[in-house]
């Protein structure tokens, strides 16, 4: 099989699709032709040896947790699948940007019928961590939630999460991406220089105050969320070095791993209650090309590998 494979910590310059064997099938696998791979920021991060020191990368190395596909062969003793079913799950391997992945059957839920394949395949890790990250700061109807980096793909979902709970969510983001953030009721403010001054005003233009933060960009937002009064444990950020720094809390996709998680994201995306961007799909040969649009042209929501006829 055909899989994205990088051999050095690097720019996306390392990357290269390779033949492959897939692992053999042991008990309780199953492999599964993948029809769509979500990438991640992460994924960056680990590829340029960033994360070194929390997610060491051992080369050669695969990429990718996000995945979904159609069942190609159980291995022994799984049950409640067959061959043929549709699927989305996830990867602990960073395997699933391939034409092929194995993972254990309890890493499996069903397709919706309802559900493009770009969508399931790019559901997993946005999804977990905006699930996660939301549940952590347990927002109540009403409350006001400042949302960082609000349209990737892990922040375009919280902002609908917090929605379906009522909450006030005040966005920043770029303003290129407004009009979809106040099409899903968001408050928007733009990032950059001076966005201390903007988020002040748009809050004494609401409630006048902020409940609680939620941060998907680090730099100095966790401390920006601190000087507005909230307390470090309804802030939630994905920079893990302030999160120890200032007793905040840093719940991700590892908390909000579950197959009744996924499950329930996906019925609300196969519902229309959310909605989950993607920017662009490329072939899984057009891997350099997917990364380099993810990491500098700041998409709205999602970028997803696909076989050659989804593209």
């Amino acid at each position: 099989m055909k899989a994205v494979r990088f051999h050095r910590y690097g720019d996306v310059d390392v990357l290269g699709v390779e033949d492959v064997e897939p692992r053999p099938l042991g008990p309780g696998e199953v492999l599964v032709a993948v029809m769509a791979a979500g990438i991640n920021p992460g994924e960056t991060k680990i590829r340029t040896g960033a994360l070194h020191e929390r997610f060491p990368a051992t080369f050669p190395s695969g990429q990718g947790s996000d995945f979904a596909g159609t069942v190609a062969a159980l291995g022994d003793a799984v049950t409640g699948w067959a061959a043929g079913d549709q699927v989305l799950g996830w990867s602990w391997e960073r395997s699933s940007q391939a034409e092929y992945v194995v993972v254990p059957a309890d890493q499996l839920v069903r397709k919706p019928d309802e559900l493009p394949w770009t969508v399931a395949g790019a559901l997993y890790v946005a999804g977990a961590t905006a699930y996660a990250a939301v549940e952590g700061v347990d927002p109540r109807a009403g409350e006001t939630v400042v949302v960082t980096g609000a349209t990737g793909g892990v922040g375009s979902l919280a902002v609908q999460l917090l929605r379906l709970r009522e909450a006030n969510v005040v966005a920043i983001a770029s303003t290129r991406h407004r009009t979809w953030l106040e099409s899903q009721g968001a408050t928007f403010v733009e990032y950059g220089d001076g966005v201390a001054d903007r988020l002040r005003r748009a809050i004494e233009g609401g409630t006048g105050g902020v409940d609680a933060f939620l941060d998907f960009q680090g730099r100095d937002y966790p401390d920006l969320a601190l000087s507005f009064g909230v307390p470090p444990e309804r802030i939630n950020t994905l920079d893990y070095g302030a999160a120890a720094r200032l007793g905040t809390r840093s719940q991700g996709s590892a908390e909000g791993t579950s197959q009744a998680v996924l499950a329930e994201l996906a019925q609300l995306a196969a519902s229309g209650r959310i909605e989950v961007p993607i920017s662009r799909t490329y072939p899984l040969a057009e891997v350099r090309a997917a990364f380099t649009h993810l990491e500098n042209d700041h998409p709205l929501g999602k970028v997803v590998l696909v076989p050659p006829a989804l593209a």
